[in-house]
């Protein structure tokens, strides 16, 4: 079947993808740093037909070492955190642009042996999604000003006639408007590796994954996903915090199916060298997650709609999976109702250290929160 390197294959996306390889027959190394932040004190084990390599993507040694005799490599490794990218930057320049460009490095080197490089990149790096006026028709969305949301207007506005617009799904011809670090760092990512793998005929997909839950999550990661986020406030008998009103929306997409996702964009051909949406189509409000996490978890908890809002937050952003599906024949199978039930199930078998406060507070302070 072939030697695939997943790097941060440890991870949450990574460890789900490790299995599915390990499913189909693959023979599958993996390469993690094994960050705290990320994996805390006891990092998950994987199973133990797969080869862990323990290093850093900026090693080239260790990314030479862990290449040897692979055909396909996913590169999922990244310091990941929306918020911490606005005020640690030199981190998340270093640890995601630098990584990538030393991967790249390694793989024009071997490119013989390389037959596909499915990179992770992400739905921020759209900033606002697509929208359309009831007035204008389709616009292109101007981030919403300070001015604006600080009298408590959270929905976007119609540059032409300032009608509050319509979010529609966001198809991957929308231009590119990241508005965090940790954005433009995924733009970075996508297209480094779209342009060098085309310069060498290495081919190359980028998957823009949408916001991605399901059971492996990291829980005490204040800077993941919301429903993580929410989850461990909820084990801890803590309020959820919820930014502006609640009603902002995205695109929630379970783990197994980015994984299915993966493994499509490593065996199919069709979407070689371009970038494809990974997502649902579903627009689901933040804080309708709340009720539903909070009844299964037995904790009446209300959540706390603080009215203020993060620099660099958008309002809506749905993916357009139609490319996905004519060129991967990619298809969600696990609705948010499943989902959720199943990452209740295992929420009820975790334990999760709640440092919601504490980073809120740091983004406060460093005048990201307003």
């Amino acid at each position: 079947m072939g030697k695939v390197l997943v790097t941060g294959g440890a991870g949450f996306i990574g460890s789900h993808t490790v299995n599915k390889l390990l499913d189909k027959g693959y023979d599958v190394r993996v390469l993690d740093a094994f960050i705290e932040q990320v994996h805390g004190d006891s990092p998950r084990q994987l199973p133990e037909q797969v080869e862990v390599i323990k290093g850093d993507i900026r090693d080239r040694e260790a990314v030479n070492k862990a290449l040897e005799g692979v055909e396909y490599v996913y590169h999922l490794a990244a310091e990941v955190g929306v918020g911490q990218s606005m005020y640690e930057i030199y981190r998340y320049i270093d640890g995601n642009t630098r990584g990538v460009a030393v991967l790249l490095e390694a793989l024009v080197e071997k490119r013989e042996q390389i037959k596909k490089l499915v990179v992770a990149s992400s739905m921020s790096i759209y900033g606002e999604g697509a929208y359309e006026c009831p007035n204008c028709g389709s616009v292109l969305a101007s981030p919403r000003s300070t001015k604006q949301m600080s009298n408590l207007d959270w929905e976007v506005h119609c540059p032409n006639c300032s009608a509050e617009l319509e979010a529609i799904p966001t198809s991957e011809t929308k231009t590119l408007e990241p508005s965090s670090v940790y954005a433009v760092n995924k733009q970075d990512h996508e297209q480094y590796s779209l342009i060098v793998g085309k310069a060498y005929d290495i081919p190359t997909v980028a998957l823009r994954y949408f916001n991605i839950y399901g059971p492996g999550q990291a829980l005490s990661n204040p800077y993941t996903g919301a429903i993580a986020i929410f989850s461990s406030r909820l084990l801890n008998n803590q309020s959820p915090l919820i930014f502006e009103d609640g009603l902002q929306s995205r695109d929630f997409t379970n783990v197994a199916d980015v994984a299915q996702a993966n493994i499509l964009a490593m065996e199919k051909d069709e979407a070689n060298y371009q970038a494809i949406n990974i997502g649902t189509g579903i627009a689901t409000p933040i804080k309708n997650l709340i009720p539903i996490l909070a009844e299964g978890l037995n904790v009446s908890i209300e959540p706390e709609i603080v009215n203020k809002f993060r620099e660099g937050d958008i309002r809506h952003c749905v993916a357009d999976i139609s490319k996905a599906r004519n060129l991967l024949g990619y298809e969600p199978e696990v609705s948010l109702t499943d989902g959720i039930n199943e990452l209740i199930n295992w929420l009820k078998q975790q334990e999760a250290t709640d440092s919601v406060e504490k980073a809120t507070q740091e983004l406060t302070a460093k005048g990201l929160v307003k």
